[in-house]
């Protein structure tokens, strides 16, 4: 077994250049797996980090599963060649279910180390990576009918890896809500929610008690005569140097102390304002496996409920 002092990041699909572009020190990539020297480093678009990865060398099938079992006991198989041969030594280990969670759930504690075929003889295995959920997807027992639209996955994924959500009464800026999927968890939670757009959200959610709607840019609900908010909520699609703009505004009034935010990159788009997000204290940046081509930026108060 030998561990060279390397990280390995795995990209969600499409994204490897994105997590290529992140780190220093690049040395190969077996499909969506991005393997660098040295300790691990941020990468905000990739999905799941394998955090003390080892290579293993295996004289059979049996072999690699029993040098699996070895280091820990739940594993979870990321294949890019030698499908076959990977799906043997995974049917030899322990069945990992990883049911779709039923929200609000909690996140998994056993830990799931990743694991990888090299070469036919050679295994990479992490037995410790950055997230309990398999390459890092979070998933949900969806809701078929009530939220208007799909984004509401997004808010639970949040929500479930935070381990914070809006309490009941709490008052939230849902900003650019329409069609209302995030004001549809909002007030699934008791939250009163005003609900921002140009637009008004599903009939439904306008009847729903304590969701307030009102017709406007998003952009013009400011700090100084608005709020205070417990939560701001945002899942527009506009420029992230607009968005940074508006948040300062927010952030310097102190009317809100937690913040969901969604920012959109579109096309061959420069990435500037990735660094600016993440420079700001107490956040966090990174892609939820039920975002597109965007990250989700994070921010909760230190102390809650003060």
């Amino acid at each position: 077994m030998q561990n060279n002092q390397m990280t390995a990041y795995l990209a969600p699909q499409g994204f490897v250049k994105q997590v290529e572009s992140e780190l220093a020190g690049v040395q190969a990539v077996h499909g969506r797996l991005v393997i660098a020297q040295g300790p691990p480093q941020t990468s905000h678009w990739a999905q799941n980090t394998w955090l003390d990865p080892h290579t293993l060398r295996i004289q059979s099938i049996t072999d690699g599963a029993k040098a699996l079992r070895a280091l820990q006991r739940n594993w979870v198989m990321y294949s890019s060649h030698w499908h076959r041969r990977s799906a043997l030594i995974q049917d030899k280990l322990p069945y990992v279910s990883a049911r779709p969670l039923v929200f609000p759930g909690p996140v998994p504690e056993a830990p799931l180390g990743s694991w990888t075929l090299l070469a036919p003889d050679l295994l990479l295995a992490s037995p410790k990576c950055s997230s309990a959920f398999p390459h890092g997807e979070v998933r949900f027992v969806e809701c078929k009918h009530g939220p208007p639209s799909r984004a509401y996955l997004k808010l639970w994924e949040a929500f479930t890896l935070t381990r914070r959500m809006p309490a009941p009464g709490e008052l939230c800026l849902d900003a650019g809500a329409s069609p209302g999927g995030w004001t549809w968890v909002l007030q699934q939670l008791g939250a009163r929610v005003l609900t921002v757009d140009r637009t008004a959200p599903a009939p439904e959610l306008m009847r729903s008690p304590g969701v307030m709607y009102r017709k406007a840019d998003a952009f013009s609900i400011r700090p100084e005569k608005d709020g205070p908010f417990n939560w701001i909520f945002w899942d527009v699609a506009c420029y992230p140097e607009k968005l940074y703009q508006w948040l300062c505004l927010w952030l310097n009034s102190g009317k809100c102390r937690n913040f969901v935010c969604t920012l959109k990159f579109q096309g061959n788009c420069r990435y500037d304002a990735i660094n600016t997000f993440a420079a700001l204290p107490h956040t966090a940046l990174l892609h939820l496996s039920h975002n597109k081509h965007e990250l989700t930026w994070i921010r909760l108060a230190e102390n809650p409920g003060r």
